[in-house]
């Protein structure tokens, strides 16, 4: 069949619209993307500063192996467009009591690093849970994080082919819990907890399979030359090189349906374009303000409750030699809240934490640090916009980052203008119906996996793409989206085609392709 027959529009160029886009284009299919804002990436975008351009978003690139094959798709490698450095210090960890730990992309080094700083009972806590929660990710790899739709009979089977798994499963036990029964050391439940923050949970909520997430970065961890706007620069050039059609400054103001189908897209310029098939790279609930028939819009269980919000600062600044000095920082160091429950218990109802954990990102430490202004940005979690909510009324009277890091002995200078923060309410104007939540719907609970949306909606022709739908937030996550989404179009416009009998002179039957749309399924 004539796989170039229609056109395919994508709304949105962040990493699972383009991921789409690219692996349709790759296939010939005629494909333009429309980007409302002026830069492509979603979330991944950059703030200038004096020591040069800022990362403002997604800073940790993991799963490798997702990017790679997203390029094999479209004929080319990842080394052709991209250069990744390898990190050989996942994350380093300070603690304002004197303790630090380093850890890396190898068990055993942790193991080692683990029992010099909390000694050999540390070590032997950490050998199981690295047994168990690389046992759960390999497990829940195939039927979960890597399927269209995530099996809930898929993890029952690989969980009950290893009995040791089960706690982890157990309906209500959550992430703190679990983690306070396999450490006695309070510093490794505050580290390995952390990682529900990765997309966008509470420790205190999140359900305790979410420890899995810590070995996605234990596999490695890659810095971009250029910064990972440079990918989101390398993947929107490689779209374009395969014939697509990318649009900024392209605001949707409408998703249009015909009865059961998508139609098109209008623009806020008016423009209309027509289209059977539209990939939508946005938050999920956004879809009840863009479908004109909002009643097919996805569930409200499927958006809410929100994920966490963030605030984030961008900036240069020097390493002043007093304190831990130049050499303390990795690309990237936590600094963590002296009391998990008095960081994430502020943020389950909703309010911000005094003193919360610091993530820093210095983003020129990929190889030799440099010794001059270096550009840097700090992630402070927060909470999600409340519905209907235009601003955050809790943003005030908060240690100031600086302050809170020379409590470890870190001192950066000059201090930045207050215009280099980046507020729940900002990501909620930027990103319009998500509340300023960067994860989409909220991770806690323990059927939330298998609530977030798929790339298939109630409208025909019309899917997910985004850190908002299946398989969730994060880069791998995300272009694993964009595969599901154009999976399934491709799919679509394969059973759409009918083939009927023909009779002819001798009573022999011969097929004939038509081009008439085939039931949804």
């Amino acid at each position: 069949m004539d796989m170039n027959k229609d056109s395919v529009l994508v709304v949105g160029a962040g990493i699972g619209g383009l991921a789409a886009a690219i692996r349709l284009a790759a296939r010939g299919l005629d494909v333009t993307v429309l980007e409302g804002h002026g830069w492509a990436g979603g979330k991944i975008r950059v703030m200038d500063s004096p020591a040069g351009p800022v990362d403002a978003g997604p800073t940790v690139l993991t799963l490798r192996d997702v990017l790679d094959d997203m390029f094999t798709a479209a004929g080319t490698t990842l080394e052709a467009h991209l250069t990744l450095t390898p990190l050989p210090v996942l994350a380093r960890h300070f603690w304002t009591d004197g303790a630090r730990l380093d850890l890396f992309p190898d068990a055993r080094a942790n193991s080692d690093a683990i029992a010099a700083a909390f000694g050999p009972r540390a070590r032997a806590e950490f050998d199981l849970f690295q047994r168990d929660t690389r046992a759960l990710f390999d497990a829940f790899d195939a039927p979960i994080m890597r399927a269209a739709r995530p099996s809930v009979l898929g993890a029952a089977r690989a969980a009950l082919a290893r009995p040791h798994l089960l706690p982890w499963l157990q309906p209500g036990k959550t992430l703190h819990a679990m983690l306070a029964q396999r450490f006695s050391d309070p510093h490794l439940r505050q580290l390995f907890g952390r990682y529900a923050t990765y997309v966008g949970g509470n420790p205190l909520h999140a359900p305790a399979v979410l420890g899995l997430i810590w070995q996605a970065e234990a596999a490695g961890v890659w810095a971009v030359q250029g910064g990972m706007a440079a990918l989101a620069k390398a993947l929107a050039g490689l779209f374009t090189q395969l014939g697509g059609n990318l649009r900024l400054n392209a605001s949707v103001a409408r998703i249009l349906c015909d009865g059961s189908k998508v139609a098109g897209i209008e623009l806020k310029t008016g423009e209309v374009l027509h289209s059977k098939q539209v990939i939508f790279n946005g938050d999920p609930a956004a879809l009840a303000h863009l479908l004109d028939t909002p009643a097919r819009a996805t569930p409200r269980r499927q958006t809410q409750p929100r994920s966490l919000s963030a605030r984030v600062w961008t900036f240069g600044a020097h390493v002043q030699p007093q304190g831990l000095g130049p050499d303390a920082l990795a690309y990237h160091t936590v600094f963590f809240a002296d009391d998990p429950a008095a960081e994430f218990g502020p943020l389950a109802k909703g309010h911000v934490p005094q003193a919360p954990t610091i993530y820093v990102c210095a983003q020129d430490r990929a190889g030799v640090p440099p010794t001059g202004r270096e550009r840097f940005q700090f992630i402070l979690n927060a909470p999600a916009l409340a519905e209907g909510a235009q601003d955050s009324k809790d943003m005030t009277c908060q240690t100031h980052p600086f302050e809170r890091l020379a409590q470890f002995g870190l001192h950066l200078g000059p201090r930045p203008d207050p215009s280099c923060v980046t507020m729940p309410q900002d990501f909620a104007q930027m990103f319009p119906h998500s509340q300023g939540a960067l994860y989409g719907l909220s991770p806690n609970g323990t059927m939330a996996t298998f609530q977030r949306p798929t790339a298939r909606t109630k409208v025909a022709g019309l899917y997910l793409a985004g850190g908002g739908a299946h398989p969730g937030a994060g880069v791998p996550m995300a272009a694993l989206s964009g595969k599901h989404a154009a999976d399934a179009a491709l799919g679509d416009r394969i059973s759409a085609a009918r083939w009927r009998r023909m009779a002819t002179r001798g009573g022999i039957s011969t097929a004939s392709a038509t081009t008439a749309a085939a039931p949804y399924r």
